[in-house]
């Protein structure tokens, strides 16, 4: 019987709906989510990892780049959300939007890693992509490379403050 190796990439997202506008609060969010509660949640599971992540996590690990133009830290991570419906596939680079997508830094203190598990969390304020979220992609500003993609309708945000936090986990 031949031994094989095997690993998961598992990613859990979570959209939280707020009615209120997040921006008064940025730099202290955690007084934003102690003062109002979400009028919708959303949580779901799975995405597409992309080959240009893939090869930017190899290039990470084994010192092929370095530096903060492909680190994906608090300075430079970004969730991206966008209204095209394309499925996901390994060789997109990016959101598959042409003009209505949005890209967002994180919010204090990610993104976090612990447990085989980062954690990105980016928060967008009320005038802030209002269109029909269909696509949402983790990205590193700088070298402008996107770990995964996913395809899913979340809904249409017009208003308020629309919070996505993506768990990705290696085991």
């Amino acid at each position: 019987m031949e031994k094989q190796d095997t690993a998961r990439w598992t990613c859990h997202y979570k959209l939280s709906k707020y009615h209120q506008d997040i921006e008064p609060y940025r730099g202290s969010e955690p007084a934003f989510y102690e003062k109002f509660q979400p009028y919708e949640v959303i949580e779901g599971e799975g995405n597409c990892l992309l080959n240009a992540g893939i090869n930017e996590m190899w290039d990470l690990i084994t010192g092929g780049v370095s530096g903060a133009g492909h680190i994906f830290d608090n300075a430079a991570a970004q969730i991206g959300v966008g209204d095209d419906d394309t499925a996901a596939d390994p060789a997109q680079t990016d959101l598959q939007a042409a003009t209505n997508k949005t890209y967002k830094g994180m919010e204090s203190g990610y993104p976090t890693s612990s447990q085989q598990k980062a954690t990105f969390k980016a928060s967008f304020g009320d005038s802030e992509a209002n269109y029909a979220w269909e696509e949402w992609v983790v990205k590193q500003a700088t070298s402008a490379i996107c770990l995964n993609r996913k395809v899913e309708s979340l809904g249409t945000k017009s208003s308020g403050t629309w919070t996505l936090e993506v768990s990705i986990t290696l085991s």
